[in-house]
């Protein structure tokens, strides 16, 4: 067998994941919010990048000349042209602007409340102590996390003392907060409100476990009273709170949601207006730019300039593709579930992103990056953009229903049934298919624990 030397030519296509490629990314992955951060950092390493003087037309004034021009504008021929997509800008002018946010009240935290009430107490300046340790122990519920022991051995205080303050803590606003457990919670909020009806003690301290099972007759055996009665006592029970300090605000919670962008109706047509007032535009330094035009092409400040110009224009050019990207997808996915946003829920349409792929003319892969952690504000309220990618079920005349769309027509089924004969999850998938949706008894059975209703022998009313 003879081998032999030769040099041979081909062409072969490969993706190379360049430090380019891999910023424009994780740009498209990031929200508004994560965004305006991001080249926040971005300016204080690169001296080429600025903040532009320009800066967005409020959502009103866009408004307002959008309805101006609906009638002489192509809309189709309008989003199709990706020069559309860059923002509309003016001079700024040179006004106070307000920061909405000194305005948002926060109410006090559970801690505080508390505090507040433990100290316009008449106590003694060691029962004071124990309980502002007691109080730092509550978790966000309102319930205790460490044993009265604990608290006896780290103080170096007697049990008693303990004991004693912790009572006085549990007759504290709000009702049944300083609990150890869910039965002395309900304990507390029953002795406080004077709730005097026979068997509901024992049926907290004995029986609530029968209770969220729906074992009424074992409980009416026990307590030798009728299921009338369970009922009865079930139903003081919960209007009693099982967590009564989740009504208070923490220092970790999320007050608000910033969407990436706003649906608003103009005329008939839906329109994708992208919330830009958040991420500063970015614009080359004019000094800097000067600079490297007077500078020596070989001199080392000119190649450095050089490698941050590169890197700034990278920048700019990835964010106004991010929003080109992200634009089209909105408007891709308002105009497929235009019934959702005429009607309301039981309108939304079944949708993968692969039809939305095909659509926008990207990869499946772009379009998960581009909706990753996004909302945007409809007139149906504000969702997360992968609240409108729903699987569904085909129905008899061949049209595809939503899973949202059939737990709402469940909820409803669920609502009109009568409390005292209440429809069992093979009676519902039968009125599902009367409607002409085909679904089984399990996953009826499935979405409604998605939606957190108890089955019919939980519902049943005596």
């Amino acid at each position: 067998m003879q081998i032999n030397f030769s040099l041979t030519l081909s062409q072969t296509q490969k993706l190379v994941m360049t430090p380019e490629l891999r910023q424009a990314i994780t740009i498209l992955q990031l929200s508004t919010f994560e965004l305006g951060q991001y080249v926040q950092n971005q300016i204080l390493e690169n001296p080429l990048l600025d903040i532009s003087d320009d800066f967005i037309k409020s959502e009103e004034t866009a408004e307002e000349e959008v309805k101006e021009q609906t009638e002489s504008i192509d809309w189709d021929e309008y989003f199709q042209d990706e020069a559309s997509s860059s923002p509309i800008r003016v001079q700024r002018e040179d006004k106070e602007e307000v920061v909405y946010d000194n305005f948002i009240s926060s109410t006090p935290s559970l801690q505080e409340h508390l505090m507040i009430q433990l100290n316009l107490s008449s106590l003694p300046k060691t029962k004071l102590k124990i309980g502002e340790f007691l109080i730092g122990n509550l978790d966000k519920n309102g319930y205790l996390t460490i044993t009265t022991d604990e608290v006896s051995r780290l103080l170096k205080v007697s049990k008693n003392d303990v004991e004693e303050t912790l009572k006085i803590i549990q007759t504290f606003d709000p009702a049944g907060v300083g609990a150890r457990n869910l039965t002395e919670c309900l304990l507390i909020q029953i002795e406080q409100k004077d709730i005097k009806t026979p068997k509901i003690r024992e049926l907290v301290e004995n029986h609530l476990v029968d209770l969220a099972e729906g074992r009424f007759s074992k409980i009416a055996t026990m307590l030798n009273i009728s299921l009338a009665d369970v009922q009865h006592l079930k139903d003081i029970l919960v209007t009693l709170d099982p967590k009564p300090g989740r009504n208070f605000s923490s220092a970790n919670d999320v007050h608000y949601i910033i969407p990436d962008a706003t649906i608003e109706k103009v005329g008939s047509e839906y329109v994708v207006i992208m919330n830009d007032s958040i991420s500063p535009r970015l614009s080359i330094n004019p000094y800097y730019r000067a600079l490297l035009t007077s500078e020596d092409k070989e001199s080392n400040i000119s190649k450095f300039l050089s490698n941050r110009l590169d890197s700034a224009l990278w920048l700019i050019k990835s964010i106004e593709q991010r929003r080109i990207t992200l634009h089209k997808v909105i408007q891709s996915i308002a105009d497929v579930q235009r019934d959702f946003l005429d009607h309301g829920l039981i309108y939304l349409k079944p949708l993968t992103m692969k039809q939305i792929a095909d659509m926008v003319g990207v990869h499946e892969s772009t379009v998960s990056r581009a909706i990753s952690g996004k909302y945007v504000q409809t007139p149906r309220g504000i969702f997360e953009l992968k609240f409108f990618f729903q699987s569904g079920l085909e129905n008899v005349n061949g049209t595809m229903t939503s899973a949202e769309s059939i737990k709402k027509i469940i909820r409803e089924i669920i609502e009109g049934e009568d409390p005292y004969n209440p429809l069992s999850d093979q009676k519902i998938a039968d009125v599902l298919k009367e409607k002409g949706i085909t679904i089984s008894r399990r996953t009826v059975a499935k979405y409604r624990e998605e939606m957190g209703i108890l089955s019919s022998t939980k519902r049943k009313r005596y």
